[in-house]
């Protein structure tokens, strides 16, 4: 796994081979954070990050790399779990907070609310269907919020309400989401 941005750019870390998770391509990655720089982001340095289903942790890294005030990482499997904890001591991040949590619990929980929500579930996820509701209805994205979320070539999400667009690389797709502003 590779950070292709940021302060840590070219840094890698190797992921076990055991590991069940599909980390994004690192196209995939450069593509994703160059739309978000570019069309969402205003400034990195002022965002709070939620990555649900972290997996290898790669995008939280990404985030941290370009400079995110706070990333909270998700990660239900213990083994994936450990391991973000472990790239997190080996970078010193004191502004990265792994949480071994089932996904749609901590969403429902609600404890507090984020710029930007990044989920990369299993593409044969049962449920995946509902995570934008759940995300942009919930209690974990601020208003006027992006939420993104990466899934296979079957999954369409432009009839939800809050969807802004849709990108495809390769394998890899992104659906964008953002929340109503306060005066929206």
């Amino acid at each position: 796994m590779r950070v292709v941005s940021g302060i840590y750019k070219g840094r890698r870390f190797d992921v076990p081979r055991s590991f069940k998770a599909r980390p994004t391509t690192d196209f995939a990655k450069e593509n994703l954070f160059n739309v978000l720089a570019n069309r969402f982001a205003s400034d990195w340095e002022e965002m709070e990050a939620l990555d649900l289903f972290a997996g290898t942790g790669s995008i939280s890294l990404e985030l941290l790399s370009r400079g995110c005030r706070q990333v909270v990482s998700v990660e239900k499997d213990r083994e994936h779990y450990a391991f973000i904890c472990k790239v997190m001591r080996e970078l010193g991040a004191d502004n990265w907070l792994p949480v071994r949590a089932d996904v749609f619990r901590f969403v429902q929980g609600g404890k507090r609310r984020f710029d930007l929500v990044f989920a990369d579930p299993p593409y044969e996820l049962k449920g995946l269907e509902s995570l934008p509701a759940l995300v942009l209805g919930g209690e974990v994205l601020k208003p006027g919020g992006l939420f993104v979320l990466e899934h296979g070539k079957k999954d369409h999400f432009d009839a939800h309400p809050c969807f802004v667009e849709h990108r495809a690389y390769g394998s890899v797709n992104f659906s964008f989401f953002r929340s109503p502003a306060p005066s929206e």
